[in-house]
């Protein structure tokens, strides 16, 4: 059985510039790219970034509005708890009223008890 040898310096450096000269050879064997080509690619990339931008700019149009909506409806919410509150409160009277008020229910249990 052969043992294996490890491959020397001007070995390893021969093996790679072959490597980079296939490469090379391989990229001058590519034909080139039609300008036409490029440019449909280069235009319905844009077309393509296009529609992207302008569904990007309908979401946010769309989360704007139900912010302002959300918005809305707190305020809203918040007027007619305050208006809730106060119609809930009781209204302040003034001394005359309080005691019109402590009169006729004085006046009442007197009634009752003749």
């Amino acid at each position: 059985m052969v043992a294996y040898k490890q491959p020397g310096f001007a070995e390893r450096t021969a093996l790679a510039q072959s490597a980079k000269q296939k490469m090379l050879e391989k990229m001058r064997a590519k034909p080139p790219i039609d300008p036409a080509v490029v440019a449909e690619r280069q235009a319905r990339a844009a077309a393509k970034e296009a529609a992207a931008a302008e569904a990007r700019a309908a979401r946010e149009e769309a989360r704007a509005l139900a912010k302002a909506e959300k918005q809305r409806q707190a305020e809203e919410a918040a007027a007619a708890e305050e208006a809730a509150r106060v119609a809930a409160a009781k209204p302040l009277l003034n001394a005359a009223e309080l005691k019109a008020q402590r009169d006729a229910r004085y006046a009442a249990r007197k009634a009752r008890k003749n």
